[in-house]
């Protein structure tokens, strides 16, 4: 038992960073780093919990959790590319 009350308090201390990085970053990808490496920090508590409480059935969870944190990953870095590279056109050539 203590090996899961050490391994949870463990992960929550990781994610607890993650999400600390998350907040005081500077630049907006080091935002998003911190959000993405706490939702895999996530994904690794809930296999983890599945194993020692010897629930099979929480790792497919946490993969569909690991695939959800994925595709909103791409999603928002592809958001802030089009967002990115359409404030650095100049306006001036899109009048003409």
């Amino acid at each position: 038992m203590w090996v899961l009350i050490a391994t949870s308090i463990a992960m929550l201390s990781v994610m607890a960073l993650a999400l600390a990085r998350a907040l005081k970053a500077e630049t907006v990808y080091d935002r998003i780093l911190g959000v993405n490496m706490f939702g895999t920090k996530t994904a690794l508590f809930i296999a983890v919990l599945g194993f020692l409480g010897g629930r099979p059935d929480f790792l497919d969870i946490a993969i569909v959790y690991a695939l959800i944190n994925f595709i909103g990953m791409i999603a928002v870095l592809r958001f802030f590319e089009y967002t990115a590279s359409n404030e650095s056109d100049d306006p001036e050539e899109s009048i003409k």
